[in-house]
């Protein structure tokens, strides 16, 4: 099993090589470019190559699906949690009286932050996901006692 920290560097490492997605839906079909939370959701699969990666066909056609997905993945879940945690200037929305991480860190992605006029870049993408990756390293682990 990953650690989050692993999983959060993978992430970096698919969007790196396959694109940022930030249109309709999780996946890209034409380019290959994945949403944020799909390139976590895949970090947590067994893959050798970024272009060797199987994509489900839920992020590209379905979003409710493809929540369905990620959300049933706890790995993915607590990488995309950590993600949001380091997001510093886009509120976290609510839903149904609970935070939506899933939300949160996909609309970041696309949406200008508080007091911006453009979306993060994919290089400022990239650094949160590193700083939620090296922040998941140096948290305390439960079990180390």
């Amino acid at each position: 099993m990953r650690s989050t920290s692993h999983i959060l560097r993978l992430t970096a490492h698919l969007i790196v090589h396959r694109g940022l997605h930030t249109g309709e839906h999780f996946a890209n079909r034409d380019s290959g470019s994945l949403d944020i939370c799909a390139a976590v959701y895949l970090a947590t699969g067994d893959y050798d190559l970024p272009e060797r990666l199987t994509i489900p066909d839920a992020f590209l056609t379905d979003e409710g699906d493809a929540r369905d997905l990620i959300e049933a993945n706890p790995q993915a879940m607590d990488a995309i949690q950590a993600i949001s945690a380091a997001i510093r200037n886009y509120e976290i929305p609510d839903s149904d009286g609970k935070p939506d991480v899933i939300e949160h860190v996909s609309n970041w992605t696309a949406t200008p932050p508080i007091g911006e006029r453009t979306p993060p870049t994919v290089s400022e993408v990239l650094g949160c996901i590193l700083r939620a990756s090296q922040n998941a390293a140096n948290a305390p682990h439960p079990h180390a006692a």
